[in-house]
């Protein structure tokens, strides 16, 4: 039986549940061999096409979002595909989204290249997606140095082991008596061990006078079975050493040009402080240049003036995040993007979680490697880490001393801070200080007062 009320009147077209506020968005799906991207049905009789990753055709790819009037794309971070792209849009003068794969998960059972080109352009339309973080070209030219300079580090350390090895198979327990066979001492007997000496007193005799252990426990060490296969390994593991330390010296000196470069075309700052921060021995895979003046002048701020940052950590970490501390509107958003912030999950107005997500964020592993070292100086921030690791352990109380360690760089970047070490003893001074007030409060709020159990006083006045 029909309605007689709804006769006669026009049907009412449901309005859509979102909104869309990108009307000229795009979504791409990258992949290692060819590009899928999606338009607007209206702009195209065909919206949905695919592209070669070939330089021209992403030429083609570029032409055609121009003509189809595309302002924004956004597309996930799929491997390194999406790098070429990406450049080619943004010097087209597109905006580019590079989103979170975890961000734009499909639909269950409607998986394909295609539906993910679409789905992505739909998820934009409607304002749902968020760009991923990316430096500037400049900075990121720097990321790309230093990210290679770590990649040669860890080869050479890769041949230490190696070349350890061989001394072991050999019986040759050089690494007892000497803590690091990449060392002065270590060298120079491998030197020359591979050139054909095998007498241990004579090859004891490279002993370096810091060296702790004396020449007859090092010759007693050298004492072994020098087989020629193994030696064949320590040669070819030492001859490489030696190149990745030659590739390390050219690539030091690219980035000391490229530091410098960029340190020349900004604002000179303020004059830097000429008496550096007190801090421990560099490390031998440190740069050998003056990292820490041209990284002020491009930062205008010290950041190796911050406890357990040196200036090779502070190059690191900028390279990570830039300068531009605008990026993120607070420091809540700064640290929540370095995922050292709790991810609180709560249901029923209950807290069922708080730990934090897991992330391969490299500025928070510089943060984390910074918060271990502190746990060993006399600083408010050592005393900070150690009365954390007392009460909640040791892995929780370094990412919260990172996370301190966060925000006094969001802070300086910001030039709303000027660092200056308080002191292990002050800061323990002013926790005492916190802790007493708020007995005190709990106090007065049962009734009773707080008494110094030596002098017998009130502690009514307590600050």
């Amino acid at each position: 039986m029909k309605n007689k009320k709804s006769k006669g009147r026009p049907t009412r077209r449901s309005r859509p549940l979102l909104e869309r506020v990108n009307l000229n968005a795009a979504g791409i799906d990258c992949g290692s061999a060819m590009h899928y991207v999606a338009v607007p049905p209206d702009r195209d009789p065909e919206p949905v096409r695919s592209f070669k990753t070939f330089t021209d055709d992403l030429n083609r790819l570029a032409d055609w979002l121009v003509a189809c009037r595309i302002t924004s794309v956004a597309m996930e971070a799929t491997g390194v595909y999406w790098i070429p792209i990406y450049e080619i849009l943004e010097a087209r003068g597109l905006e580019v989204l590079l989103v979170n794969a975890r961000h734009v998960k499909n639909v269950p059972g409607r998986k394909s290249d295609v539906t993910d080109c679409e789905w992505l352009r739909e998820l934009h339309s409607v304002g749902l997606l968020r760009g991923s973080f990316r430096p500037t070209a400049e900075i990121t030219a720097l990321r790309s140095y230093l990210r290679h300079r770590e990649t040669l580090i860890q080869g050479a350390a890769t041949t230490i082991n190696r070349m350890q090895k061989a001394l072991v198979q050999m019986n040759l327990q050089l690494h007892v008596v000497i803590s690091d066979i990449g060392g002065a001492t270590g060298l120079r007997i491998l030197r020359d061990i591979v050139d054909g000496q095998t007498d241990p007193r004579h090859l004891a005799t490279h002993r370096d006078a810091r060296c702790q252990a004396s020449e007859a426990e090092i010759a007693a060490a050298l004492t072994g079975h020098y087989r020629p296969e193994h030696l064949f390994v320590l040669r070819q593991n030492l001859e490489l050493y030696d190149t990745f330390q030659r590739q390390i010296e050219c690539c030091d000196t690219q980035i000391e040009a490229h530091l410098k470069a960029l340190a020349t075309s900004t604002t000179p700052p303020a004059a830097l402080s000429s008496i550096p921060r007190a801090r421990r021995k560099a490390s031998s895979n440190e740069p050998h240049f003056d990292v820490r003046t041209s990284l002020h002048q491009l930062s205008g701020v010290d950041l190796s003036q911050l406890d357990g940052i040196g200036p090779y950590n502070a190059l690191r970490l900028i390279s990570e995040i830039g300068t531009d501390m605008s990026r993120w509107r607070t420091e809540h958003h700064f640290t929540s993007w370095l995922t050292l912030a709790p991810d609180n999950k709560v249901s029923g107005g209950r807290l069922l979680s708080s730990r934090t997500r897991p992330s391969a964020n490299r500025a928070a592993a510089i943060l984390r490697m910074a918060a271990m070292c502190l746990g060993r100086t006399q600083t408010a921030l050592g005393a900070f880490y150690r009365r954390l690791a007392y009460r909640i352990g040791k892995p929780k109380a370094i990412t919260a001393t990172a996370r301190k360690l966060a925000i006094l760089v969001y802070r300086c970047l910001k030039r709303e801070l000027v660092y200056q070490d308080p002191g292990a003893a002050e800061y323990d001074r002013k926790h005492r200080a916190t802790v007493l007030r708020q007995l005190r409060q709990r106090a007065g709020a049962l009734g009773f007062h707080l008494v110094n159990g030596q002098t017998g006083e009130i502690l009514e006045g307590v600050s």
